[in-house]
């Protein structure tokens, strides 16, 4: 009997104690950056809403850069178009550590994560179209991406026992959203193609490779390679935050003898990751927040109007509704076809607080509206409401569901880090 249920596949599963040690220090970094995120956009709600709105809005197109080198671009381009490309680059870190190193390379464990995320982009873009329409089908994208840094923040404030298996299966989703993210938006928002930036951006991707294939470190010689190769994405037409993902696709991910680091010590992927990941969070993220966030209301009156555009109620509907059900429909699908049961502790009462929580849509769905819709504009203003409202929504949800569960979580998180041996390892995970 205890074979059988050991053999019986659990979801969404704890992973390995290593793991959970990983996730849980990228965990404690995004919480903070989460917490400065939500600062960033209520300084930028409260400005765009004072008397000085004006100033705020020439702040944001205050062009810095070299004209020569048509960079000479608005504050507010910068902060998407470049600090993003930060978050992006960790972001693709993340991705290339988890399918080559990490628990995805499973493909029992990678099973769950990845036909949620399917999921909880495949349903909210749906549900979009039916209710914003075919006058607004550029937006579809917007409700799809899931902001961990946000989601994080709100889990700090609703509590710290969330068990590991959840922490896992959260973080996990947010990093095969962001690969998601990327095709959509290298795919989908790419409109006017030039071929030889594009090509030539190859010549400094390919020496930055080769030297991160050797472990050359040196910021001297690795910075202007990335940048070139990030200005001439920027100049193909391609939404210039893909260099930061094809950047961190070359860098070296095996541990071990054979990637010239003694047994157990940090790859380079790891060390950029740890070097670059408080720059991302703590940085990249809040100034770009901050730039794209502040969006006047109008009052009461303009709010509600705002809301009930097509648009609105489309996103709004995307991440409120399209993305639980979207996920829970996958993961309920995986379980019946696998005969997956969930892991000990766990109700889908915690499944269903978790998917609602992946509705909070902000960085990656405020990028995708600016895309869809173009800069400044109605359309604009009101997917940046809508995103707002959406999040908010889920936040407050997801946070009544989850709270009903807290005792339940702290009787599974002193479960967690009871030890018996001297090793450090819990109990519960010497199974794995």
């Amino acid at each position: 009997m205890r074979t059988a249920s050991h053999r019986t596949p659990r979801l969404p599963g704890r992973g390995t104690w290593r793991e959970a040690r990983r996730v849980a220090d990228i965990l404690r970094k995004e919480t903070l950056g989460g917490a400065l995120l939500l600062a960033a956009a209520l300084a930028a709600l409260a400005w765009a809403n004072s008397p000085w709105s004006r100033a705020y809005e020439d702040l944001r197109a205050m062009r810095v850069g070299p004209a020569a080198l048509h960079l000479d671009l608005p504050l507010a381009t910068w902060a998407g178009d470049g600090l993003l490309a930060i978050f992006f680059f960790v972001a693709g870190l993340e991705l290339k550590r988890e399918f080559v190193a990490g628990d995805l390379r499973d493909p029992r464990r990678a099973a769950v994560p990845v036909a949620a995320a399917f999921g909880g982009v495949a349903v909210p873009a749906a549900l979009y179209l039916v209710v914003a329409g075919a006058d607004a089908v550029q937006g579809w994208a917007i409700p799809t991406a899931t902001d961990i840094a946000f989601a994080l923040a709100v889990l700090a404030v609703i509590g710290r026992h969330l068990p590991a298996a959840l922490r896992t299966f959260l973080l996990t989703l947010a990093v095969v959203d962001d690969l998601i993210a990327i095709v959509i938006i290298a795919v989908a928002y790419t409109i006017h193609l030039s071929a030889l930036p594009l090509l030539a951006a190859l010549a400094p991707l390919a020496g930055f490779a080769v030297l991160v294939r050797r472990r050359v470190r040196s910021w001297w010689l690795l910075l202007p390679l990335a940048f070139s190769t990030w200005a001439l994405v920027h100049a193909s037409g391609v939404h210039a935050t893909v260099a930061g993902v094809l950047l961190a696709l070359t860098v070296p991910v095996p541990r071990g003898a054979r990637a010239g680091v003694p047994e157990g010590g940090p790859g380079l992927a790891e060390h950029f990751e740890h070097r670059f990941r408080p720059i991302s969070a703590g940085l990249a993220v809040p100034v770009f927040a901050f730039f794209s966030a502040g969006v006047t209301f109008g009052g009461l009156d303009g709010l509600t109007g705002t809301l009930t555009e097509p648009v609105a109620l489309g996103v709004v509907a995307g991440l409120l509704a399209g993305k639980p059900i979207g996920i829970l429909a996958a993961t309920w699908g995986v379980a019946r076809f696998t005969r997956a049961t969930l892991d000990e502790g766990l109700t889908w009462t915690d499944m269903t607080g978790l998917a609602v929580l992946s509705g909070i849509g902000f960085t990656v769905s405020l990028l995708i509206g600016e895309l869809a819709f173009g800069p400044g504009g109605d359309a604009h203003a009101t997917v940046k409401v809508a995103v707002l409202a959406g999040s908010l929504a889920a936040a407050l949800t997801a946070t009544v569901i989850l709270r009903s569960r807290a005792r339940a979580y702290r009787r599974i998180h002193q479960a967690e880090t009871a030890d018996s041996d001297d090793d450090g390892i819990p109990d519960l995970y010497r199974a794995t």
